[in-house]
C-alpha cells in the first residue's frame, strides 16, 4: 500500500491541521486527536445534507447554513438537492480548511465553493446562528467528531444548551437542524428534546458500501 504523503500543515485556533494524500485519497488529521475526515468515508456527510433537504423538500428559495465545511461533500449534497434560488452559508472556523478546498481538495466533491449560491464565512458557526435568528430553513452541523469530542475547546458551546438554543432560534419555524457524530450520545439527544426539539437519531454508513463503519446523525426539527 502507498503511504500517505504530506501536502501542507496549518496552525489555526491552536489546533495544527495537516493534509495528506495517497492516490486519490485524502486525509485532515489533527495533533493528537488523529484523523478527522477521510474522502473515502463521506456517505455519511452526504446524508447529513439529504436528510436535512428531505425535510424541506417543496420550499423554494431556501436559505441553509452547513456548518464545518469538511472536505466539501455535505455543501456539494445541499447544493445538488436544492433549486436555483436556494443560499447556503457556510461557516469554517479554519482558513486552512478553505483554501485547502480551494486548491488540493477541489475535484472531490466538483467545486463546490465555485457555486454563485454559496457564501463563505471563515468564522464560527455559533456566531452566524446568534446573528441570524428565525433565518435558516435548514442548519447542518459537521464540527468536530460529534457533540463529545472536542478538537477546539469552544466547540462545546455548539452542543451545549445554550448553543442548541441558538440553533433552535436561527431555525425559522418549521426548520431543521441536522448533527453529525462520529458516535451516538444519549445526552446529547436529551439536551435537543430540553431545548425543545423533535428529534430523531439515525445510525448510517460512513461508506455507502461497507457496514462495519457507522456514523451519528440527529434530524432535530424546530415545531
Amino acid at each position: 500500500m502507498k503511504p500517505y504523503i504530506l501536502l501542507d500543515t496549518a496552525t489555526d485556533h491552536d489546533s495544527t491541521l495537516r493534509l495528506y494524500q495517497r492516490g486519490d485519497e485524502f486525509s485532515i488529521r489533527v495533533d493528537k486527536a488523529g484523523e478527522l475526515m477521510n474522502s473515502r468515508l463521506h456517505n455519511s456527510e452526504d446524508l447529513l445534507a439529504d436528510f436535512a433537504c428531505a425535510h424541506i423538500s417543496g420550499k423554494s428559495n431556501t436559505q441553509m447554513l452547513v456548518g464545518g465545511l469538511g472536505l466539501g461533500y455535505t455543501l456539494a449534497a445541499a447544493l445538488l438537492h436544492t433549486g436555483e434560488r436556494s443560499k447556503v452559508m457556510v461557516a469554517e472556523l479554519m482558513p486552512a480548511v478553505v483554501r485547502w478546498n480551494r486548491s488540493y481538495l477541489g475535484t472531490l466533491a466538483n467545486h463546490p465553493l465555485n457555486n454563485p449560491r454559496v457564501e463563505v464565512h471563515e468564522q464560527d458557526v455559533g456566531k452566524l446562528m446568534r446573528e441570524h435568528k428565525n433565518n435558516f430553513d435548514a442548519i447542518m452541523l459537521d464540527v468536530d467528531n460529534g457533540p463529545d469530542a472536542f478538537t477546539c475547546h469552544d466547540n462545546h458551546l455548539l452542543y451545549g444548551l445554550r448553543g442548541l438554543q441558538n440553533a433552535y432560534n436561527a431555525l425559522k419555524p418549521g426548520g431543521v437542524l441536522t448533527v453529525w457524530s462520529a458516535v451516538g450520545s444519549v445526552d446529547f439527544t436529551k439536551r435537543m428534546q430540553k431545548t425543545g426539539f423533535n428529534v430523531e437519531e439515525k445510525r448510517v454508513r460512513a461508506h455507502k458500501n461497507h457496514t462495519n463503519s457507522r456514523h451519528t446523525i440527529w434530524i432535530a426539527s424546530r415545531s
